[in-house]
């Protein structure tokens, strides 16, 4: 389903696009770094020319020029009597290349394991004979497990009892077995629009059509086009991450929280929403979940960002009818989440204040290290200070990031460049880079940026992108 783009919004989305440049060359321009950066969507139509140049007050011709211009740079298809369709070339968002093999590698957010998790583990080997008993294969996750992470969701206000919970191998994992679950061939899938990489991958492997609806740093969720989408496609499920959404940063409103909870409730559904990050909170204050403004609402969380990534437990939470359809399911994808992890979880759940307290300071003083040596190095790039989460999505403003991604390849930096949170490679002028790396490395990462940053240009180059996480 292609989105029409009206001449009224594609004028207030382009806002002042004239340069010194012939006015047709300025206009192609600015509505392909709208396109580069996912503000307008691959597989748009634009609105006929003589609309558009009525919108703009232009004449026809200038138009005209300007579509032909996108067109013989590829990024615009037109076929007589079916309009202008958005293009982004070569349409990849890249392959996964699972070991960088740098020096500085900057391709996975994650913090270093959290010092308490050698104890839990001790803990875990010590009490494993008692459950030497138990065959081993467990669905569903041990009741003790279980408990601890329903009490997690009641102490953040929402009532919980541990049979809404089913403990995975990790979030990614759960999101693999809603996602086979609840989608059946030919129905729509919602996501933001930058979005976590590795959400694309699992819809895309299963033949899903992906719609989307923009996350913008000045302007938050796109609640109308949110609407809207759910309105005209009535997607089976909605993928979100409300709080410190990676790879922008941002959390949503209890506004935001309400009208889209209430929304999917209405055109039925179901709306998948990832917590992986709800726990990374520096200075944001609490948040109530998003499960508090609807009871279908399935919620994936793990302790892989705030305990340690090795550690592959996590869970979903959610309606009991839901949970016995994912068990059903189940065994045709694995036969159980691991004992011995599942009691180290249960261990670190009772010290999760502790641990989250210890993981927020870290943050802290990661965020502002990093943020003070771009603002130094890079004041010509846009750097936002998030309020949580583990990296900076950094406007680049004329470089392009696939094309510096592979540059400091060279130099030992491995990079995540925007693309790869968006669909068709969208977000060209984004870069991704985590704060949650040490002060050396961080400082090194920067001079490399810096030394950079003026000598790459702003067309994209495609290369192998690397798994992200």
């Amino acid at each position: 389903m292609n989105t029409l783009v009206t001449g009224r919004r594609l004028a207030r989305e382009l806002g002042e696009w004239r340069s010194n440049a012939p006015a047709y060359k300025s206009l192609a321009e600015r509505i392909r770094v709208l396109l580069m950066d996912g503000r307008l969507a691959s597989g748009a139509r634009l609105p006929a020319e003589r609309e558009l140049s009525q919108a703009l007050d232009l004449s026809r011709t200038t138009v005209a020029a300007a579509y032909s211009k996108l067109r013989d740079d590829g990024f615009l298809d037109s076929v007589r009597g079916s309009g202008s369709t958005l293009r982004l070339p070569g349409r990849e968002r890249g392959e996964h290349a699972l070991h960088t093999g740098l020096p500085l590698d900057f391709t996975k957010a994650t913090a270093p394991a959290y010092p308490g998790l050698q104890a839990a583990y001790a803990a875990a080997a010590a009490e494993l004979p008692a459950h030497l008993g138990h065959d081993g294969f467990d669905l569903v996750g041990l009741p003790d497990l279980r408990e601890s992470i329903a009490q997690s969701y009641r102490d953040r206000g929402l009532p919980t009892s541990a049979e809404q919970v089913m403990v995975t191998i990790g979030a990614q994992h759960a999101l693999q077995l809603v996602t086979r679950t609840l989608y059946s061939p030919g129905e729509r899938i919602l996501v933001e629009q930058p979005t976590y990489p590795h959400a694309l991958d699992t819809f895309s492997s299963i033949g899903a059509r992906v719609l989307a609806f923009p996350v913008r740093q000045d302007g938050g969720w796109d609640l109308p086009e949110a609407l809207l989408q759910i309105r005209r496609a009535a997607p089976t499920l909605a993928f979100l991450m409300p709080d410190f959404h990676n790879p922008t940063g941002m959390s949503m409103s209890v506004h935001e929280r309400e009208f889209l909870a209430a929304a999917a409730a209405r055109e039925g559904t179901v709306l998948v929403v990832d917590e992986t990050t709800a726990l990374l909170d520096i200075d944001r204050g609490p948040l109530p979940p998003m499960a508090c403004f609807s009871p279908n609402i399935l919620t994936l969380g793990s302790l892989g960002k705030v305990a340690w990534g090795g550690l592959r437990i996590g869970w979903i939470r959610g309606p009991r009818d839901m949970l016995a359809q994912i068990l059903r399911n189940r065994p045709a994808v694995d036969l159980g989440t691991p004992l011995v992890e599942q009691l180290a979880a249960t261990h670190l759940l009772a010290d999760l204040p502790s641990m989250v307290a210890s993981r927020s300071l870290d943050l802290r003083r990661g965020r502002d290290n990093a943020v003070s040596l771009l603002r130094e190095a890079l004041p010509q790039w846009k750097v936002r200070s998030p309020d949580g989460g583990l990296n900076l999505w950094i406007n680049t403003e004329t470089v392009s990031s696939s094309a510096l991604a592979l540059a400091a390849r060279a130099e030992g930096l491995g990079l995540v460049p925007g693309p790869r949170f968006g669909i068709d490679g969208a977000f060209e002028r984004y870069l991704r880079l985590p704060f949650s790396y040490g002060e050396g490395q961080m400082r090194d990462a920067v001079d490399i940026l810096a030394r950079l940053a003026g000598r790459v240009g702003s067309d994209p180059l495609r290369m192998p992108l690397q798994a992200v996480i």
